[in-house]
């Protein structure tokens, strides 16, 4: 979801990344943007509460004002899931231990959903990872 309109070139690098073919095996990227101006500098608790009613959608990636800026083009991955989505505190705060959000690459957006999608792996393997970044930025396992 795009939610920065300052830049259209910066707007289309990142887009232009995300349609590439992905993965050892080149798989062909199905990515379904939201360039809607009426979401210019929403924030991800605004994106996230729009979008929690959709049972099937636990991450959602927005091209902010960082994404735009930098170099690398690293979008925000912000979890949907929220507490009450959760068997108890325990879940839910071992989902969050590193946040509900953390930077990824263009090229990661397909790992990470696809990966949530089928469950092989969390949300917090994710976020881990890009904490453990000296960038704060999930480039890939």
């Amino acid at each position: 979801m795009r939610t920065d309109y300052r830049d259209d070139a910066s707007w289309q690098a990142v887009a232009a990344e995300l349609a590439k073919p992905w993965g050892d095996r080149h798989y062909e990227s199905h990515v379904h943007f939201v360039d809607d101006p009426a979401w210019a500098d929403a924030t991800a608790d605004e994106v996230v509460a729009a979008v929690c009613s959709d049972e099937n959608l636990s991450v959602v990636f927005l091209a902010d004002r960082t994404t735009m800026q930098s170099a690398h083009r690293a979008l925000l991955a912000v979890t949907t899931i929220q507490r009450e989505d959760c068997e108890d505190d325990e879940d839910y705060d071992l989902t969050t231990k590193y946040g509900r959000e953390f930077r990824t690459l263009p090229v990661g957006v397909h790992d990470i959903y696809a990966n949530l999608s089928i469950a092989n792996m969390g949300f917090e393997e994710y976020a881990e990872a890009a904490h453990d970044d000296p960038e704060g930025i999930y480039r890939s396992f």
